[in-house]
């Protein structure tokens, strides 16, 4: 239409844009995690022997070939993936073999290094195997009942095997330790996010309202209840308080996502409480550990020396802001658990609260990106998936950090990817890599609608 020798046009719909892929950002992102690894690798060699280590070309190039067939796979299956994943996990693998091979410098005995590279290998491996073969994240949905039964088998069986360091949640056999845990954590988050998808609306809405609580009906209620006595029965079996925490935490997490009723917060944090408290009471591991938690110098004060957690807490005040310098601090005192439940120790004193904090924003990060994936699918149980694969590692680095630095009880976990443990670098690369598949289907969903 003209109007006084001017055109006018209607304004024109903008075109929807599809997504870049962004493989390149995350390639350029895993050079720099190797390289990074590399530099803390030579740091420890010139900083305990004056010269780079022998084997620090060996070591860049085994982790760069492992995290290059990583990203050929994710940009094969998975090239709409989250570009942050890949590289999150490689720097933090790479600086817990680093981290490793320093205390192994202090302990010629015991090498641990090589062995967490060769379980890095098969994590790595397992993570190519679930990308490439995991096409669609629903499939999963199908065995849920599957994964629950294989997650009870996994728990129940350390319960036939000795204690080791007061503990029996490992099973040792030839000579090699496995965590069955670790793995079960897995299976219960497909189990958790099915059943919750399946059932969140009678969880919201049905059943009665107790105190300001709506209460599902005792078929629906069955199973959470079941899951709490689950709990309780892991911490009383195997006397592992960290295992406990984290399912428990798990599931009033999927929970609250699944229904949006914050009273299963209080709930889950009043039941979790009640069973703690019962059994640090009554079971004697869990009791000195409380005790410790409680009066951690109470050995000094006694004339025995400090205990592993006063150490800790030494070699955090030791690091400072900037740190001691990578092979130069003396978290080895800690004792045989410096290179598994206190290996935190170790970068909180040679990195400083500065390089802690750094961790921390990495692992920050990798549950972001998590939760944003979940946030993006439209399915219910790919979005309850995302959520609790999410909510494993910031429960687990929770409850770790927490029992170094003195908030809460020890547990006798592994820090993810940064401790000595093959079953819990294996299980955090498959949780990676379900990530990645889960992010790669909430971004390909808005794709595939731009283009119909």
């Amino acid at each position: 239409m003209t109007n006084a020798g001017t055109t006018v046009t209607a304004d024109l719909p903008t075109p929807a844009v599809r997504l870049p892929r962004r493989r390149g950002i995350e390639l350029t992102l895993i050079v720099v995690a190797v390289l990074l690894s590399v530099y803390g690798y030579c740091a420890v060699g010139l900083a305990k022997n004056g010269t780079v280590p022998p084997g620090a070309a060996g070591y860049g190039a085994g982790l760069g070939v492992l995290a290059l067939v990583a990203h050929i796979a994710v940009r094969l299956r998975a090239p709409y993936a989250d570009p942050l994943l890949l590289p999150i996990g490689v720097l933090l693998n790479g600086l817990g073999l680093v981290l490793i091979y320093r205390l192994d410098l202090e302990t010629p005995g015991d090498r641990a290094a090589p062995t967490q590279l060769v379980w890095s290998t098969l994590g790595v491996t397992l993570f190519i195997v679930v990308v490439l073969a995991l096409r669609d994240h629903r499939v999963l949905q199908r065995y849920a009942y599957v994964c629950v039964a294989a997650a009870l088998a996994l728990l129940t069986l350390p319960v036939f095997f000795p204690a080791v360091n007061g503990a029996r949640i490992w099973i040792r056999i030839a000579g090699f330790s496995i965590q069955p845990g670790e793995f079960a954590k897995v299976l219960l988050a497909v189990f958790f996010a099915a059943y919750l998808a399946a059932n969140r609306n009678a969880l919201a809405y049905a059943g009665r309202r107790v105190w300001g609580l709506q209460l599902p009906t005792g078929r629906v209620l069955g199973p959470i209840v079941a899951i709490w006595l689950l709990s309780v029965g892991v911490l009383v079996l195997e006397r592992d308080l960290g295992t406990s925490l984290l399912f428990f935490g798990l599931f009033v997490t999927l929970l609250y996502v699944a229904t949006g009723r914050t009273g299963w917060i209080a709930v889950g944090l009043l039941l979790a409480a009640l069973g703690a408290v019962a059994v640090g009471r009554f079971e004697p591991h869990v009791h000195s550990r409380v005790q410790d938690w409680l009066h951690p110098f109470a050995s000094i004060d006694a004339g025995h020396g400090p205990n592993q957690l006063a150490q800790s807490l030494f070699a955090f005040a030791a690091g400072g802001m900037l740190g001691t310098g990578l092979g130069l601090g003396h978290s080895i005192l800690i004792g045989f658990a410096a290179k598994s439940d206190f290996i935190l120790a170790t970068a909180g004193e040679e990195l400083g609260l500065t390089g802690l904090s750094a961790i921390f924003i990495l692992y920050g990060l990798l549950v972001e990106r998590g939760y944003r994936a979940g946030l993006a699918l439209r399915d219910p149980f790919g979005r309850l998936l995302a959520v609790g694969l999410a909510s494993i590692v910031a429960l687990q680095v929770f409850v770790i950090a927490g029992g170094v630095t003195g908030l809460i009880p020890l547990t006798g976990m592994a820090m993810p990817f940064l401790a000595q443990g093959g079953s819990s670098v294996v299980t955090n690369w498959a949780i990676v890599a379900l990530l990645i598949r889960l992010s790669d289907s909430s971004r390909r969903q808005y794709d595939i609608e731009v283009a119909a």
